[in-house]
């Protein structure tokens, strides 16, 4: 009787093993899948009273900005604020208006590849810092447009789609550096 109740208990053992280094591999592989790249804080979002002010601040600080790495800094800077701007939208049900900020904050982050070219013509190369923050920028950009085409009603889906073409353009022009 002794035995047969070891052996149950052995059983017992080895399989809560098994399943608990089943569970804790497929954790792993979920938190792969995601990058750990944290959005700014995007601040008013388009429907505030003031949302115009935002976007003049950002139109004078681009207009000031004339040093190209900065400038490129500031184009990140902005282009991820949109993003996250587009995922609070989203949530909130607006699903056009987070279109329309997705799409600009793609078309900022395509105006920095050209202000790192006449960057390293005028002989300053990016740090690796930024070119590793580009990327994964750009790869958070992405996660959120693809969970966008599960969230979002089919009629976005075009949107959508341009918005991973932009990506993925984006992704060619960052690679070489």
């Amino acid at each position: 009787m002794r035995k047969a109740l070891l052996g149950a208990l052995i059983c017992i053992i080895s399989f809560s093993f098994f399943f608990s280094s089943v569970s804790v591999a497929q954790r792993v592989t979920l938190n792969q899948d995601k990058v750990e790249y944290n959005l700014p804080y995007p601040g008013i979002l388009p429907g505030h009273p003031l949302f115009f002010l935002k976007n003049l601040r950002d139109n004078i600080l681009e207009f000031t900005t004339r040093d190209t790495m900065k400038k490129a800094e500031l184009y990140l800077l902005l282009s991820d604020k949109r993003v996250a701007m587009a995922t609070l939208l989203g949530k909130s049900g607006k699903e056009k208006q987070a279109m329309a900020a997705f799409l600009e904050g793609e078309q900022y982050a395509l105006k920095i590849p050209p202000l790192i070219a006449i960057s390293k013509q005028q002989g300053v190369s990016p740090s690796g810092d930024f070119v590793q923050r580009l990327k994964l920028s750009n790869a958070k950009h992405r996660e959120v447009a693809e969970s966008f085409l599960t969230q979002f009603p089919q009629g976005q889906s075009e949107s959508i789609s341009q918005i991973l073409r932009l990506n993925d353009e984006m992704k060619k022009k960052i690679k070489p550096l």
